[in-house]
């Protein structure tokens, strides 16, 4: 039987909103990653995966639930577990050989042995003759790759990979991809599992055994799909491609206690981050050859050439305002979709403002409390102040910025950026 590396069972987790009600950002999450394994983990942004990585990495406690360790409950950081971060988070003023040393110094680990090992790791890494150079004069991808050599040199067991690769380019990205899986494939390193947090599905993909799909609110396992493909594989292999699609299927269907909802949201609710220009770009490419009104989702995202967590957020937003419907990993333009394309700039205002309002209940609360004044204005902070009642701050405030940005496109309302007012337009001031 297959050793158990890290198991978790029905975890939850949740934190203080700024009016100290409880906010559920986890909740039953059961995962285990097995010796000899790459696990992908791929969800929204805000879905709590990033707090379930810091978990089992004994970072911050679950509130509920068991999370075990080699098969012993995890209190804190363990020595077999290391994470690598999207940030790189070096410290600026120290040298290549210094960053990676410092997880090692805390340990108190000799400085002869200290050097002996973090050597290693830079030389694992391919950074070689880069040992007294500080982060300011390396690349993106080179300072991401003194990260990694950071993380190696504690010789884990378990590498946890929060967006390790996201903040780099993408030949950057792919080239880092394959040498953490020809160290892996190699044994080079005492590594025995990896768990990926991921936006791409490609790259999740091209190197998972297991691929789980991560729902939000709260965060929990929603589907999972094994990747029986040898390593290294071809990114354009007809099963690769397959793999693709079916990820895009799962990422984009509705959870079973949703789908009688659709994607009915409350006043607070999460919104995808979606610029209007770039839906309305999306939507005229979905009507043109060699689409025709329906695409599959890999194909469009090669067609516009926008990332995952770029396109997936276009088209969650289009089926919201009914421009679109996504089913079985395809997008398919509505009749209303059709309209809009085919209107002038005017009508798709109007039509999008009517969406908007119907669609999106904080939108049309904005609009309500508007018209009850009598200068027809109100500071945006009431409505910062509901959605921290549900939301981080800064979830709150990208909700609100995305609220505005779409109702001042369909005229619902309009925003002062000098004093933080919104207002209803002219026309309808009273």
């Amino acid at each position: 039987m297959t050793e158990k590396l890290i198991e978790l069972k029905n975890v939850g987790k949740s934190f203080r909103s700024a009016d100290g009600a409880a906010r559920t950002v986890l909740a039953g999450v059961d995962f285990a990653l097995a010796d000899g394994e790459i696990v992908a983990l791929l969800g929204q942004s805000g879905s709590g995966k990033s707090t379930l990585l810091r978990i089992m990495a004994g970072l911050i406690n679950a509130d509920g639930g068991d999370v075990n360790y080699r098969g012993q409950p995890l209190y804190g950081p363990a020595r077999g577990i290391a994470m690598v971060f999207q940030s790189f988070a070096l410290f600026p003023w120290l040298t290549v050989q210094q960053n990676v040393e410092l997880g090692l110094e805390a340990q108190g680990i000799a400085p002869t042995e200290r050097a002996r090992r973090a050597e290693a790791a830079i030389d694992m890494i391919g950074l070689s003759g880069f040992e007294g150079a500080l982060p300011r004069e390396l690349s993106g991808g080179m300072r991401q790759r003194v990260g990694i050599a950071r993380a190696l040199v504690m010789e884990p067991d378990v590498l946890l990979m929060d967006e390790a690769f996201s903040a780099l380019d993408v030949l950057t990205g792919e080239q880092l991809r394959d040498d953490m899986l020809e160290l892996w494939e190699g044994k080079t390193t005492p590594m025995k599992g990896i768990l990926v947090v991921s936006h791409n599905i490609e790259e999740a993909v091209m190197m998972a055994d297991r691929v789980l799909i991560f729902a939000s609110d709260p965060g929990r396992v929603r589907a999972e799909l094994r990747i029986p493909l040898p390593r290294p594989r071809d990114a354009d292999s007809p099963q690769v491609r397959s793999l693709i699609d079916q990820i895009y299927a799962l990422m984009t269907a509705k959870a079973p206690r949703r789908a009688a909802e659709e994607t009915r949201l409350t006043l607070a609710s999460r919104l995808p981050e979606a610029d209007v220009y770039r839906m309305e770009g999306v939507l005229e490419l979905l009507m043109e050859p060699p689409f025709h009104g329906r695409a599959d989702l890999p194909k469009l995202a090669e067609e516009t050439e926008l990332t995952d967590d770029e396109l997936l957020p276009v088209t969650e937003a289009l089926h919201l305002f009914g421009l679109a419907q996504l089913a079985h990993g395809d997008i398919v333009v509505t009749p209303l979709g059709h309209s809009y394309v085919d209107a002038d700039n005017t009508e798709r205002q109007r039509l999008f403002g009517e969406q908007l309002l119907a669609q999106v209940p904080l939108a049309a609360h904005i609009r309500h409390s508007l018209l009850q004044e009598n200068d027809g204005e109100l500071p945006e902070e009431p409505f910062l102040k509901l959605l921290r009642e549900s939301l981080h701050a800064e979830e709150a405030e990208q909700v609100l910025k995305t609220v505005i940005e779409w109702g001042r496109y369909g005229e619902v309302y309009e925003y002062n950026f000098h004093n933080g007012m919104i207002q209803l337009p002219d026309i309808d001031a009273v």
